[in-house]
């Protein structure tokens, strides 16, 4: 069952409104990116967004990411890839050139990405992810390591661009919890600006509020747009 176009523009809406709202108690400077993902919706649904003015869309699966792309191929949209990549998936990944790769979650990964990478004459644009909750369930490296990591990274993976840092709020109901698990990556991500850091992504359809109040400035959100 596709989305209607009124059903875009009025989940679009409420989306912005919420956002700016946010953002607005945050500063008026504090600009906040959408990004829409779509891993449950159909490329019509994405089609249907885009005429209500969204741009930025994130898949979670690399072949999903290639199917969307290559049906909406005459749309100017911008790919975020937002999911775990496997090791078997970088090439297939690396050939879709997407905007932003949201989820580099160790420095292993960087190292076998980076190699690829240069093997194909191409870079990467890339966000840190960080375990910022400490959850056994999620991917991505733990706060004390993530400063070292992203250093290491910019020295030694040149083909990767690192674009700042990516985590996903604490699991729980508890708002208090969540919202340190969103400090936790700001403050990482304020050491980090002297270094190039430029999206601290963090929020979702449930959270994001509070996220942009605790400092992000890019936000994930799917069934908010979509449903």
């Amino acid at each position: 069952m596709s989305i209607s176009k009124e059903k875009a523009v009025e989940n679009l809406d409420k989306v912005i409104t919420k956002v700016e709202g946010a953002r607005l108690r945050v500063s008026d400077h504090h600009i906040v990116k959408i990004i829409g993902i779509s891993k449950y919706s159909q490329s019509e649904d994405v089609a249907m967004l885009y005429k209500a003015g969204q741009r930025a869309f994130g898949e979670n699966k690399v072949q999903d990411l290639k199917q969307k792309m290559t049906d909406l191929d005459e749309l100017p949209l911008e790919w975020h890839f937002v999911g775990r990549l496997q090791k078997n998936k970088i090439n297939n990944l690396i050939d879709l050139n997407p905007t932003l790769m949201h989820s580099l979650d160790s420095l292993e990964l960087a190292q076998e990405l980076d190699k690829k990478l240069e093997s194909k004459n191409k870079t990467m644009s890339c966000l840190l992810q960080i375990n910022s909750a400490k959850e056994d369930s999620k991917a991505g490296v733990m706060p004390e390591e993530a400063i070292t990591v992203y250093k290491n990274i910019l020295e030694n993976c040149p083909n990767i661009k690192l674009k700042g840092v990516m985590s996903i709020g604490a699991h729980v109901d508890d708002r208090d919890t969540i919202k340190n698990s969103f400090m936790v990556t700001k403050s990482i991500y304020d050491e980090l600006v002297p270094f190039g850091a430029k999206y601290c992504s963090m929020g979702m359809s449930g959270d994001f509020e509070l996220a942009i109040a605790c400092g992000s400035n890019m936000i994930r959100v799917g069934s908010s747009l979509f449903k």
